[in-house]
């Protein structure tokens, strides 16, 4: 009977783990990929908002390590963040109803890559208490297919899991997408009764600019912005 169990279970580590392993490899060369692409947005846009706007709007670009990247344009950051897990879907999404995964349920399985958006001042001024927000997820498998779950049309681009290849064409699509959509989400003051009181500690704590937290849509369910849910 041991034996039994052993063989099942070095049968289900040889099938998940080599799985696994095969889709993280997948996710990391993306990311590497998704920095160089970041890299390069930055030196055409710094060369050509120069040129033709101002000198003084930033564009940079910071690798922030293995896991972690940062591209911030203007008064916007966008932070990227690679997962270290390889996921499956839940068994309501829709992934299950395409025929590619229906063929072959390994494909589901899939690294991911977090965006989102923050206001530069954030990290300028060193507000921990500023809100950022998720405006999309990349997910990669095996294959090297991929699609992206999120805001407008970040949700709806690139969705076609069963041919879409996470190349850098592709991946520079994306990216692109990202920055367009952050520069055009545009902040909203909080409600009033939201910053009707503040104590003493507070302002003895720290200044005012770093405490009081800000965000795009702060006080706002980001779900319901212009009708569009994650």
């Amino acid at each position: 009977m041991a034996d039994n169990s052993n063989d099942l279970i070095l049968n289900i580590l040889k099938e998940k783990t080599l799985l696994k392993m095969e889709v993280g490899e997948r996710t990391v060369t993306a990311f590497n990929q998704l920095k160089r692409t970041l890299s390069n947005i930055q030196d055409e846009l710094r060369t050509l908002i120069r040129k033709d706007i101002s000198k003084n709007i930033p564009v940079g670009f910071l690798d922030k390590g293995d896991y972690e990247a940062e591209f911030t344009i203007a008064d916007d950051t966008i932070v990227f963040l690679m997962h270290t897990n390889v996921f499956t879907f839940e068994n309501s999404h829709e992934i299950w109803k395409s025929s590619y995964v229906q063929q072959d349920h390994s494909r589901s399985f899939c690294g991911k890559i977090y965006v989102y958006n923050f206001l530069s001042d954030s990290f300028k001024y060193n507000r921990a208490n500023d809100i950022g927000y998720l405006i999309a997820r990349i997910f990669i498998n095996k294959e090297n297919h991929f699609f992206v779950e999120g805001k407008r049309q970040l949700g709806f681009l690139y969705n076609d899991f069963a041919n879409a290849e996470c190349d850098s064409e592709n991946i520079r699509k994306v990216v692109e997408s990202t920055i367009l959509y952050s520069l055009d989400f545009d902040p909203y003051t909080p409600p009033y009764e939201q910053m009707t009181q503040l104590s003493v500690q507070e302002i003895l704590d720290t200044t005012m600019q770093s405490k009081i937290a800000t965000g795009k849509r702060l006080g706002f369910r980001f779900q319901v912005d212009n009708g569009d849910a994650l």
